[in-house]
């Protein structure tokens, strides 16, 4: 887009939009000749800024002289004319602090979507990793009674899950640990996906070989796995902080945000949507595909585990927001949440 602009409309775009976030008024053109340190008069300024209302970048949001930038003219100064600023030192330092204690999955989420919102002053949101990218640590057996068994599994960073299954015959305690021997010995170190699809191999040659132990060990693994993947879910935190910005004090369309909240699925689409592009991703108001997000934006970017995209996680705040602050942040927490989970 910044080719059908002049460099001098380009430097009065980023200087309205960077006053606006600074001071939330309308920018005028007395406003744009001192900050923009070019040799024009105010005249020339109004006319800049005309053009700039005629493309669509700018609006005047009542009958004052003043400009605030439409969503257009953010995408355009996010994509092409941001400064990004290395996160502070106080910033850094809180990051390190969080990230350097041990915790289980569950508790590290939580606490990244509180640092987030902390951090940010805004709404943290950690989308919870992909089942099928969880990477099996240990599976054991317990006898519950008969015919019945209790599935325990160990995901990445002593992340614990229960399933109780319901067994066709009635299985004494040390076949149990022989068959979870078997399985540990196939299928430690390897993400939920793959021990499908090597279950779906195995079950194929089963009846020709001769192993008892090991046709028990893929009939039950198969049940075991054979169960739905938990629904995707978020860890939300901050949401509050959202009520203290003059420009979200709609009331109802607060209600309209706090309500996607709870519903959760317009949210985990959203970020889904950051799954497939690696990296910083920004929505700003309606680029979003939801009206309740009208007038905020949304900084995700992904983490992984090695190489291996496990979710998304961000900020979502006022369209007015610090996106050179708040863009590294984001990326920075991701990187570390990723290296967490390694």
């Amino acid at each position: 887009m910044s080719e059908n602009i002049s460099d001098r409309e380009q430097l009065l775009l980023k200087k309205l939009i960077e006053h606006y976030i600074r001071q939330g008024q309308p920018v005028g053109s007395t406003t744009l000749a001192r900050e923009s340190n070019l040799d024009l008069s105010a005249a020339t300024i109004r006319n800049v800024i005309a053009d700039l209302e005629k493309l669509g970048l700018v609006h005047s949001p009542h009958t004052s002289a003043g400009r605030v930038p439409t969503a257009r003219g953010y995408r355009l100064f996010i994509d092409e004319l941001l400064t990004i600023r290395p996160p502070s030192e106080q910033d850094i330092q809180q990051l390190r602090e969080r990230f350097s204690e041990q915790a289980d999955t569950k508790t590290l989420l939580s606490s990244t979507s509180q640092l987030l919102s902390g951090i940010t002053k805004m709404a943290g949101v950690v989308m919870l990793p992909n089942q099928e990218r969880s990477i099996l640590q240990q599976i054991e057996f317990l006898r519950l009674g008969e015919k019945r068994i209790l599935a325990i599994l160990v995901f990445g960073k002593n992340e614990v899950e229960n399933r109780i299954l319901n067994t066709s015959k009635d299985y004494k305690p040390e076949e149990l640990q022989r068959i979870a021997n078997c399985l540990n010995q196939e299928f430690l170190g390897k993400d939920i996906a793959r021990v499908r699809h090597e279950l779906l191999l195995q079950m194929q040659n089963a009846k020709d070989d001769a192993d008892r132990i090991m046709i028990q060990a893929i009939e039950i693994a198969n049940r075991v796995f054979q169960s739905d993947a938990k629904p995707k879910d978020y860890v939300l935190a901050g949401e509050a902080n959202l009520l203290g910005y003059e420009d979200m004090a709609d009331v109802g369309r607060l209600k309209q945000l706090f309500d996607i909240f709870n519903e959760k699925q317009a949210i985990l689409h959203l970020f889904d949507l950051s799954l497939h592009a690696p990296g910083v991703q920004i929505f700003i108001g309606q680029e979003s595909g939801l009206d309740a997000l009208e007038g905020c934006s949304v900084v995700t970017a992904t983490y992984a585990n090695k190489d291996q995209v496990l979710g998304a996680l961000g900020v979502i705040g006022p369209t007015r927001m610090e996106y050179d602050r708040v863009i590294p942040l984001v990326d920075a927490t991701a990187k570390l949440l990723g290296n967490m989970l390694s």
